[in-house]
């Protein structure tokens, strides 16, 4: 391809809503362009760089067994209203109504679709294990689009679902899958870590993220630093506190009048105390029950473990009325004692078991308690009474004794044991070798392809530009023609460039009739791997200039051996990808 005739439209501008290092670099390079908030158009080296992720994303799910399929974009309301989902999602969720006055939403991802094509299609275990993938753009109505591609409205994803008789066979489709994701990530170029995760609205068992470390990233990883324990901020488990020891004998409960001190901060300023004395009270309902939660002042509930804690239903923060009606005052005064009888579940986080003695709200408007003690005060044990890790992870916390660290990162992928959440509630069952009838067993496995190219060029990319991995990028190599008034040069460079063609080399010739520091600059912004560098007393000399955009100094190679050369370099670069 010839620069000249190539429509990329770089600037040298860095733009205004632009946070991350590659949201601000894909547009200063000319691979996407804002249509709205959160939705991009991928130009022409953008969506190179895309179809280059997607065929090696592709090649390794067929490599791994699984067979593309297609699904509508546009899904039947009435399908996620069965499993429960257009409730989980809430918001986030596209919805339309058609000119026939039935509601669709434009799909997030595709189990219920995809469930209820093999609902309709797999009758026996003889037609079991399935899985079926495809590569399609989905949709999320995101509260805050940010960081470009990274989180964004509309993006491009590869969703995966099997489909076995038994356990066993989930945990052979799971671990295809796992290992088809490592190879995967690795032949794009990124370094990566693999974390337990909580499989959040798409239910199930087990999950694991996988996630680029960057600054930039939205999730956190918790982690050891020997590396016995990784796991997403919504997944990870934290020790329980050891229990206080008071210092003298602690005297009685004492109401406090509290006029109009309702938040945390508000109250420990009234009293002069400190968050984590506090004891938070927090009323949460499911479907047909009310809860209350007791936290730490200090922590915040992890609502995926929360979920957990009431086996997996949707809970939600309750309203206001009942909020009221609960606790017999206006929020911000609720308290644990006396709500036990109350709700139907009090759920009590480890560290507040742990405290030797809080303050708390009075379940009385505008008063609160000094002096609670957890055990005297209000119970830990009883029917109704569940003492769990409800809390997120926090600095000074320990897993397994060993001191837990926090560093961010973008999610690029996802393997979820859904199990037959999705398959009893739409029918996709089988005939087991008895005749039985029996629901399937489901995983999901999910790759974002444009994080993918987000996250290649968070990790590689300096002052002047994108540095991509050699798999994803644009182009391979880049030609450049420095003096394009000289036909010799021009003659040199076409040749070189036609050699490489000829040999199955990905090759960008910048034939611009341009300077030679414009075009320079050009090529460390778009960032492709290989630059061979033809000049006018290069060429005097009987050579080109060849350079590594991940290096800083060139190599001087007779034009007579540029091409087989850069060849070398070229594999000896993907080489190294794989190694």
């Amino acid at each position: 391809m010839r620069y000249s005739r190539m429509f990329i439209p770089t600037v040298k501008e860095i733009p205004a809503d632009a946070e991350a290092a590659s949201h601000k670099l894909m547009i200063r390079a000319g691979l996407i362009r804002k249509v709205a908030s959160g939705t991009y158009t991928y130009l022409p080296l953008g969506w190179r760089s895309l179809l280059k992720v997607i065929a090696i994303v592709r090649e390794e799910m067929n490599k791994a067994g699984a067979q593309e399929i297609l699904v509508p974009s546009i899904q039947p309301k009435e399908l996620w209203d069965r499993t429960g989902r257009s409730t989980d999602y809430g918001p986030t969720m596209f919805c339309l109504e058609d000119r026939h006055g039935r509601m669709n939403v434009l799909g997030p991802t595709a189990e219920e679709v995809v469930t209820t094509l093999v609902a309709g299609e797999i009758k026996s275990y003889k037609q079991l294990p399935i899985n079926l993938y495809q590569i399609s753009p989905k949709f999320r109505d995101e509260f805050r689009p940010r960081f470009g591609p990274i989180r964004s409205r509309e993006f491009i994803m590869k969703d995966a679902y099997s489909f076995d008789a038994g356990p066993v066979g989930l945990d052979k489709s799971y671990k295809a899958m796992y290992d088809a994701y490592c190879r995967i990530f690795k032949r794009c170029g990124l370094e990566y870590v693999i974390v337990e995760a909580e499989s959040g609205e798409m239910g199930g068992s087990g999950s694991h993220q996988f996630t680029v470390p960057c600054e930039t990233g939205e999730d956190t990883i918790v982690y050891t630093e020997d590396g016995s324990y990784a796991a997403n901020l919504e997944r990870a488990d934290v020790d329980p506190l050891a229990k206080e020891i008071a210092n003298a004998e602690i005297p009685p409960m004492e109401e406090v009048h509290t006029p109009n001190v309702g938040s945390i901060e508000a109250v420990c300023n009234f009293l002069k105390t400190k968050p984590k004395q506090m004891v938070k009270t927090m009323i949460y309902s499911t479907e047909d029950k009310t809860i209350a939660v007791l936290i730490r002042g200090d922590h915040d509930v992890n609502e995926e473990k929360l979920r957990l804690a009431v086996g997996g239903k949707h809970i939600e923060l309750a309203d206001e009325p009942t909020i009221e009606k609960v606790t017999g005052a206006k929020i911000g005064f609720a308290g644990p004692t006396g709500i036990a009888d109350k709700v139907s579940k009090l759920i009590i986080d480890h560290a507040v078991a742990a405290m030797a003695v809080g303050v708390t709200g009075a379940n009385k408007t505008d008063y609160h308690i000094k002096n609670v003690v957890p055990g005297r005060d209000f119970p830990l044990e009883g029917e109704n009474i569940i003492i769990a890790d409800i809390r997120y992870a926090f600095d000074g916390d320990t897993h397994n004794g060993k001191k837990l660290l926090f560093k961010k990162g973008i999610e690029i992928g996802q393997v979820f044991k859904l199990g037959t959440k999705y398959s009893k509630k739409l029918g996709a069952k089988f005939l087991d070798e008895q005749g039985n009838e029996k629901p399937c067993i489901m995983g999901c496995y999910g790759i974002g392809i444009n994080r993918i190219l987000a996250s290649a060029i968070e990790l590689g990319n300096d002052n002047n530009g994108i540095i991509w991995p050699i798999s994803i990028a644009p182009f391979e190599v880049l030609v450049t023609s420095v003096n394009q008034d000289d036909e010799k040069v021009v003659q040199v460079a076409e040749d070189i460039y036609q050699q490489l063609l000829g040999s199955g080399i990905d090759v960008l010739l910048d034939d611009r009739v341009l300077r030679g520091g414009v075009k320079f600059k050009d090529a460390d912004l778009i960032g492709m791997p290989v630059r061979v560098t033809v000049g006018k007393k290069s060429v005097a000399e009987g050579n080109v200039e060849i350079k590594l955009r991940c290096e800083t100094q060139s190599q001087k190679v007779p034009i007579k051996k540029a091409t087989d050369k850069t060849i070398e370099i070229v594999n000896s670069l993907k080489e190294r990808l794989m190694a």
